[in-house]
């Protein structure tokens, strides 16, 4: 068992730790609402911290989990940031979605501690979250991830190598790539379903099981044919991933004429004030005629 902080406590991190404190590992959690932390003490073993210094101080294992680059490198480097409580040796491991430019850069601010450093952000949602089964994306140095890995086992059903850091960033923007096109689709679907007359729960209890079967089919058709967008992952939270993917892409030359449309209706749902909608969100779009 080993010494674990988590710094981030929102809907993914909060079951996160919990995991980690479930499996008998000594978690001690930092989140910016100290509210938030209390919380989760109440529900899991564990302690919290005034700051982010404080709860990495004489931990095995830092866990982050925020909202954005700026966000990470505040929690790390920033005044009180972990890097300035974590001990020579230790390993930082960040699971927000951010650019792999802010990976590398944090890898060297963690270099010159003598801290070693993965980037590995997560995919599954707050239902992966919650239930212990999250894919993880991670870059780094292969004897450092075989030091890790058997602690991201306590909330992951998956997790690979797959390159020097920044690889985990760069993976999951292929992840976030890949599903702007297929809820758009979907959208599109479910829409041609209502418009057809059709019995939208037998129309997709079948075709889940074919070709054109996806997680986001078998997890949202019934909330979007009942018009419910009030869980899950945000918009605002897709927007800013896309984002990132879009800048990675002018920078390396890739196309990505779908994902750029794709965010492009994100932004019209945002100005109809559904930034906090689940990224299904996208049929109310087309039921007003967008």
């Amino acid at each position: 068992m080993a010494q674990v902080a988590f710094i981030g406590l929102g809907v993914m991190g909060f079951p996160m730790a919990g995991h980690l404190a479930a499996a008998g590992h000594d978690v001690c959690v930092y989140n910016r609402t100290q509210a938030k932390a209390e919380h989760w003490c109440t529900r899991h073993a564990g302690r919290h911290a005034q700051t982010p210094a404080e709860a990495a101080r004489n931990a095995d294992f830092v866990f982050t989990c925020v909202g954005n680059d700026d966000d990470l490198l505040e929690v790390t480097a920033g005044i009180d940031g972990a890097l300035h409580g974590m001990s020579a040796g230790a390993v930082l491991i960040d699971h927000t979605t951010a650019s792999a430019d802010v990976a590398r850069k944090l890898a060297d601010l963690a270099q010159e501690k003598g801290v070693a450093f993965l980037d590995a952000p997560v995919s599954g949602g707050q239902a992966g979250a919650e239930n212990g089964c999250l894919s993880v994306m991670l870059g780094g140095e292969e004897d450092i991830y075989r030091k890790v890995g058997p602690v991201i086992d306590c909330y992951a059903a998956s997790h690979r190598l797959l390159g020097p850091v920044g690889s985990g960033q760069l993976a999951k923007m292929v992840n976030q790539i890949a599903i702007a096109g297929l809820v758009q689709g979907l959208s599109e679907a479910v829409h041609f379903v209502k418009q057809a007359g059709l019995d939208g729960e037998a129309v997709f209890d079948v075709i889940q099981h074919g070709a054109a079967g996806s997680w986001q089919m078998v997890n949202r058709h019934k909330t979007m044919l009942s018009d419910e967008y009030d869980f899950g992952f945000a918009v605002d939270w897709m927007r800013k991933d896309l984002n990132i993917a879009l800048s990675e892409a002018r920078r390396n030359g890739a196309r990505l004429p779908v994902t750029a449309l794709v965010d492009q209706f994100y932004a019209d749902v945002q100005a109809e004030g559904g930034g906090r909608l689940d990224t299904s969100s996208l049929l109310k779009r087309l039921e007003k005629g967008r």
